[in-house]
């Protein structure tokens, strides 16, 4: 007997290659997590999973390999620092996922938020938050942050990564939406409050 409701079907182990090539084709923002160790040396790591939970209380969350040694830093720490990375900071994203923990932030400015995390300089925005949570998900875990302060930096565009490389967001057709439409303005208005 059916009862009309249609079931998707079952499906045996998903390659590992095809299942990151298709979800390669979301595209996802590139956002540096730091915070700083018992001495003050600066920590991060680049994710691409970073994203608002909870508005009350005012939570957000990324994941990461359960191996990273900087999610070891940021447990020990309590806290982190999410920075929206811009779209011409291609090198910086590049220098803080490959690079040695010390080769990490070699030349790269930055200021200590209110909880000591580094707000990394040219970014779009950054979120100061303290480790609410963490959860094991499959091979990572997913860090819950309760967020203290948080703040836009700049107008410049977002990098982003898609189908294995990096770019930057920009619509042309949304710019000149938003000029014809007067929201271009009153973007920069509020932005200067």
């Amino acid at each position: 007997m059916s009862d009309g409701v249609t079931r998707p079907r079952t499906t045996d182990a998903i390659d590992g290659r095809r299942f990151r090539d298709v979800l390669g084709n979301f595209p996802t923002s590139v956002v540096a997590i730091t915070t700083t160790d018992a001495e003050a040396r600066p920590h991060g790591m680049i994710v691409g999973t970073f994203t608002s939970v909870s508005l009350t209380p005012p939570l957000v969350s990324f994941l990461v390999d359960r191996s990273s040694t900087t999610l070891r830093t940021i447990r020990t720490a309590g806290r982190f620092c999410a920075n929206a990375l811009a779209g011409d900071q291609e090198r910086l994203s590049r220098k803080l996922a490959a690079g040695s923990a010390r080769q990490r932030f070699a030349d790269t400015s930055w200021q200590a938020s209110a909880l000591g995390s580094p707000v990394l300089d040219g970014i779009v925005a950054w979120v100061d938050c303290t480790v609410e949570q963490v959860v094991e998900i499959g091979d990572h875990l997913l860090v819950v942050g309760r967020v203290h302060d948080l703040r836009v930096e700049s107008m410049k565009t977002p990098l982003l990564f898609f189908r294995g490389g990096y770019g930057d967001y920009l619509s042309s057709a949304a710019l000149l939406l938003d000029r014809l439409v007067g929201w271009d303005e009153i973007g920069r208005q509020q932005s200067a409050k």
